[in-house]
């Protein structure tokens, strides 16, 4: 009876053995539940990098320069980026500070041979600028030369305009504003003659000035208006009527205006 006894006891241990080893078993084969998301995580986008001109600041650097023998005085005014020492950065403020001391030199050079009157307060050119367009990849600059040669009747004016494309690093010409293989330069000449014509400037006998070739319309800027044509004292009316300046809607130019060139923005 004990012998009996003692292997039942023993059947029921390794029986509850089995039970216990089998859950064990099924509570580690059960998978982890899925991790609950917090609430607190937040996505953050990367930042863009900023454009090359949200990066720099014009700035006006003023120079003066006097002489006794030829007696002259020329004020200047030159715009300089400050900010970045990009190449592009650099390239425009070599070519800002190259036109404008190839101003002055220019002056001088015509003082050379020139014999004063006894009674000259002597000669001068003052240099300034302006900043025509809107914040943007392209600065477009007109500078603006005011000289007087000792022993002339008046003085004389001129207009020079730099259009630069910031992240190209270098000047547009007029051209790559519209499409290539366009007459553009008949449309922009037309417009401004039909101007021209209503104005009380003799223009009809200045009308070459204004025929559609590149020199002629050589000064030019990107406004927030239009583009604003320069013609310069003489060039498309007597002296006494003074530069004439022109802005055309670019309304007007949309069917010539390259698409993706800088003056697409502008087009609606």
């Amino acid at each position: 009876m004990l012998a009996a006894h003692h292997r039942k006891a023993a059947r029921l241990g390794c029986l509850m053995l089995t039970l216990l080893t089998s859950a064990a078993c099924r509570i580690i084969s059960v998978p982890p539940s899925a991790p609950t998301p917090h609430a607190n995580v937040v996505e953050v986008s990367p930042t863009p990098a900023s454009r090359l001109y949200q990066q720099v600041m014009l700035t006006a650097v003023t120079a003066e320069e006097k002489s006794a023998l030829p007696q002259f005085d020329i004020t200047r005014q030159t715009p300089v980026l400050n900010g970045s020492d990009d190449p592009r950065v650099q390239a425009f403020n070599r070519e800002m500070l190259s036109l404008v001391d190839q101003a002055a030199v220019d002056f001088k050079y015509n003082l050379v041979s020139l014999t004063p009157p006894p009674d000259s307060l002597g000669s001068s050119l003052d240099v300034r600028y302006s900043l025509l367009s809107p914040p943007g990849d392209i600065l477009s600059i007109k500078f603006e030369m005011v000289g007087y040669v000792a022993g002339a009747a008046h003085p004389y004016h001129l207009s020079r305009t730099v259009n630069f494309d910031l992240e190209q690093g270098r000047a547009l010409a007029l051209a790559e504003l519209f499409i290539p293989g366009s007459d553009y330069l008949s449309a922009i000449a037309q417009y401004c003659i039909a101007q021209l014509r209503t104005r009380d400037i003799d223009f009809a006998d200045f009308a070459s000035g204004a025929a559609p070739t590149p020199d002629n319309y050589r000064n030019w800027d990107i406004t927030t208006g239009g583009l604003l044509i320069t013609f310069e004292e003489y060039q498309v009316g007597p002296y006494a009527a003074g530069p004439q300046l022109v802005t055309i809607p670019y309304a007007a130019l949309a069917q010539w205006i390259q698409p993706n060139g800088p003056l697409a923005p502008f087009v609606h």
